[in-house]
């Protein structure tokens, strides 16, 4: 995942810097942050870890009744929210909307979900040396979770990590990507002004340094990303031997078998490439079709494209904005002469000014072009051509990343092949793989990552089982 366009950084001191933040529509200046020196994220991690050790033996209860607060106030502040996530990153508001509407959800079904974080009773007495002993577990946080989120959903990637781990008993101090440090901010000011105490959500702003000073500092004992993997390797190599959760990069196979509903494969398909710019880890990148229906879906699905409406995201019924900056656009413009220069068929479904990229799509592309081995995080697509389903299945298969896919078929066999065979961390049927609910283990295969997140697999994640052993009288 790629950072917005800095003027910066400019001089602040050997310990801060400050990045000017580009609105990515209309290439003006929206804010300004300045980075947090070491010796604030000193100051941070050893507040947080105090907090932890204060507040780790608050019931259950009151943690559920901070988090209800945190969600409460957010909703006062969702105005504001969506506005940042308009000017900040260039999310069309209908998007950015419905984006602040699922996060304040997702905090609510923290709190009600509470009552399932359980242990178990161990069965010690299995062996003779366990006779007349009882033994069971309960699940206990780790401490202090650094948690760094990307742009792309800035509200709604932040409270993923946040909730969970905060309603399990930890502290969290967040570092955001440089374009969601407003929207950090303010969810962090809903969730003290929620009731949450001090010390025990912060926010650390700035770039890559401050993330790897974060993940190798020892007293934070875990590190959870959203974002891309090259970004996942240098943090994780950072943390060293403490936990370690990573949610990286995509490049999602969505399958069409020649006995799919072709209507309904397109109504799915195309929001899934294009809406938001195809700027999420499991939006459609790599689209492939049985042989006897390619020539239909191609046609059709390139009439859905070029309807889709491109331009100023402030307005309500915008499809596609700008990517978030000049420097994410010329990356994908770069993959997209890549594939031309290969002699692919190249259609572009409207005009390319700036930050804009309108949907683009790459036809039967060889082995080797770029779009086909790496996540392109833009308004791109390649539509493949398969023999058959054994092809169909060998072409998503052959890529290093496996977050999520999808498969539209008429044929239970063939969609239970598909769940056996693909490889990926999660796979829908007859829906796109830009889908996702909060209530699945959510999380990556291969060079996707590692870990889950949704309830209640999140709350697994950020704690740990402690084992408790008695000898009877």
């Amino acid at each position: 995942m790629t950072t917005n366009d800095v003027e910066g950084p400019t001089a602040a001191g050997a310990k801060e810097t400050e990045f000017s933040i580009r609105n990515p529509w209309t290439g003006r200046i929206a804010f300004v942050v300045r980075s947090t020196g070491a010796d604030q994220i000193e100051h941070y991690v050893q507040a947080a870890k105090a907090a932890f050790r204060q507040f780790v033996k608050t019931p259950a209860h009151q943690r559920a009744s901070w988090l209800n607060g945190a969600a409460s106030a957010m909703e006062k502040e969702t105005p504001q929210l969506v506005e940042m996530t308009i000017e900040h990153i260039g999310k069309p508001r209908k998007a950015a909307e419905m984006e602040v509407r699922r996060s304040i959800a997702f905090i609510r079904a923290c709190a009600m979900h509470l009552h399932g974080l359980g242990g178990e009773v161990v069965p010690i007495d299995m062996v003779p040396a366990g006779a007349g002993l009882f033994g069971f577990t309960r699940r206990v946080p780790y401490g202090v979770v650094a948690a760094v989120t990307p742009f792309n959903a800035p509200s709604n990637l932040l409270v993923q990590k946040l909730a969970p781990a905060l309603i399990t008993g930890n502290a969290v101090i967040i570092k955001p990507c440089l374009e969601g440090s407003r929207i950090a901010q303010s969810i962090a000011a809903a969730f003290g002004a929620g009731g949450v105490p001090e010390g025990l959500v912060q926010v650390v702003t700035g770039d890559r340094q401050e993330a790897l000073d974060l993940a190798a500092h020892p007293d934070v004992d875990v590190v959870t990303l959203t974002g891309g993997t090259a970004a996942g390797d240098a943090l994780a190599r950072a943390a060293g031997a403490k936990r370690f959760i990573g949610e990286l990069g995509g490049n999602s196979p969505n399958i069409v078998a020649a006995d799919a509903n072709i209507d309904d494969a397109v109504k799915r398909i195309v929001p899934s490439s294009f809406e938001a710019s195809g700027q999420q880890c499991i939006s459609t990148q790599r689209i492939i079709v049985e042989a006897p229906v390619f020539d239909e879906f191609l046609t059709r699905f390139i009439e859905a494209a070029k309807r889709l409406k491109v331009g100023d995201p402030a307005l309500a019924d915008t499809d596609l904005g700008p990517v978030v900056s000049v420097r994410a656009a010329d990356r994908i413009r770069a993959m997209i002469e890549d594939a031309g220069s290969r002699g692919c068929r190249v259609v572009t479904c409207g005009d390319t000014n700036g930050c804009v990229i309108p949907p683009t799509i790459v036809i039967d592309p060889p082995p080797g072009t770029r779009l086909i081995r790496e996540e392109v995080f833009g308004p791109v697509v390649v539509v493949m051509r398969a023999k058959d389903i054994d092809d169909a299945i060998r072409i998503a298969n052959d890529c290093e990343f496996g977050l999520q896919g999808s498969c539209f078929t008429a044929s239970l066999a063939t969609a239970m092949r598909m769940s056996e065979e693909i490889r990926a961390g999660s796979l829908w049927i007859n829906e796109a793989s830009r889908f996702r609910l909060d209530n699945y283990p959510f999380g990556g295969v291969g060079r996707s990552g590692v870990g889950r997140e949704g309830i209640p697999y999140a709350f697994e994640e950020y704690t740990q089982p402690k084992f408790t052993g008695i000898r009877l009288p």
